[in-house]
């Protein structure tokens, strides 16, 4: 069984041969560069320059070296770039920063001295009174030709090639953050009440962008796509960022627009990703069409996952919360690692339904250790067809333990 067959069989909600790993097949959950470094000389592998997937998130691209001696099953198929524009890092300007503008006008800034990530200090619309500054702003060209220049044969490579499936990934991030992100979170949440016919504006304006999109990248990409790729955070640890009568009013309906677009086009799963404590609004999630939710923040308020797969397994797949990023596998010992993974298996492995992924990207501080211990124990209690995931097989032989270099 190769990985696209076996991604695809989880995702049906079948058992495969075992569960699918995931590390590097989205920009939601890869591995930032400073905790990549640390595991590939953890592994004995070569020092070598490491490729960027994503900027402000400083997330590395999974080498092959990596992604063969890990068996990873996931991988990202992405637009490239625009043609009229390029992320440029100013060093110099603004002191103690280094920092860029995206292509949509957002300012992002890292600090020099002991910066992990890129965060926001600019909204290009911060200051806006008028639909008028919408309409004239300087938008992203969705269709723009360079964009869609490789993706056919990437996607093809990947599925005929490679044997793995193919994750699309869209033109941005989701309507939902753009809009705070380019009016800046002070204003945004606000002008949900009191300003609404321009934030919706805004809000229509970046999705007919969207739309345009996978207006070209879906029928081009054609059957070879696998998964397509959504997301828009509507949770923080303890709830939902905005509340649900307003969710429903608002943001649902421009949701479900986007996914019965794409499902218009596609047979592919629609990923979705949305951190936090999202349980709530799950059901409105499965109405509108969404297959598979991620990170599976299982540190939020009601996101157990055993309740998770109880409530919502026959109709979600889980994609992430395989061990909470957050909590254990930056502080806790490896056997502590153990524990939570082996956990998570026997709480969402069940009947597929499930792509074994840490929740979110693996950050910066987390040992390579405890890295070695989450992928030990997903090779030794992930696997179908023995009585039951989470059980050990027979034959099964340990890997060397990697709880000290």
């Amino acid at each position: 069984m190769n990985s696209r067959q076996r991604v695809k069989m989880a995702l049906n909600h079948q058992e495969p041969d075992r569960i699918p790993f995931d590390l590097g097949g989205t920009v939601l959950t890869s591995i930032h560069v400073n905790a990549y470094r640390n595991l590939r000389r953890y592994l004995g592998l070569p020092d070598k320059d490491v490729e960027i997937m994503d900027v402000f998130q400083q997330i590395a691209v999974v080498d092959e070296d990596v992604r063969q001696k890990l068996g990873c099953d996931c991988r990202n198929v992405a637009p490239r770039s625009s043609a009229t524009f390029k992320i440029v890092v100013d060093e110099d300007s603004m002191p103690g920063y280094r920092f860029f503008h995206d292509e949509w006008g957002i300012g992002w800034r890292m600090p020099k001295d002991g910066g992990f990530y890129y965060d926001m200090f600019h909204h290009p619309f911060a200051n806006s009174t008028s639909i008028d500054d919408i309409k004239n702003f300087p938008w992203p060209d969705p269709v723009d030709p360079a964009r869609f220049a490789t993706l056919k044969e990437s996607a093809r490579h990947v599925a005929e090639d490679l044997g793995e499936p193919v994750i699309l990934g869209g033109l941005a991030a989701g309507f939902v953050e753009l809009a705070a992100w380019t009016r800046g979170f002070a204003h945004f949440y606000p002008d949900l009440v009191t300003n609404l016919d321009w934030m919706t504006y805004l809000m229509d304006t970046i999705i007919d962008l969207k739309l345009a999109y996978w207006e070209v990248a879906l029928p081009l990409v054609g059957d070879y796509a696998d998964v397509v790729q959504e997301a828009d955070d509507l949770a923080g640890q303890f709830g939902l960022l905005i509340n649900p009568e307003t969710y429903r009013k608002i943001i649902k309906p421009r949701h479900k627009k986007i996914m019965d677009f794409i499902k218009a086009r596609t047979d592919a799963k629609i990923f979705f990703h949305s951190c936090g404590a999202i349980r709530e609004i799950i059901p409105d999630m499965i109405e509108i069409g969404i297959d598979i939710i991620n990170p599976v923040q299982v540190s939020a308020v009601g996101m157990e996952s055993s309740a998770l797969k109880r409530d919502f397994g026959n109709d979600m797949t889980f994609w992430g919360g395989l061990v909470d990023t957050q909590g254990v596998f930056t502080t806790g010992a490896p056997d502590e690692v153990r524990e939570e993974v082996r956990r998570r298996i026997d709480d969402l492995g069940a009947n597929g339904g499930f792509v074994a992924a840490a929740v979110h990207n693996i950050q910066a501080n987390v040992p390579p250790e405890n890295i070695m211990a989450m992928w030990e124990t997903l090779q030794e209690f992930g696997t179908y067809g023995h009585g039951g995931v989470g059980q050990r097989p027979a034959d099964y032989v340990p890997a060397a333990r990697h709880d000290k270099p």
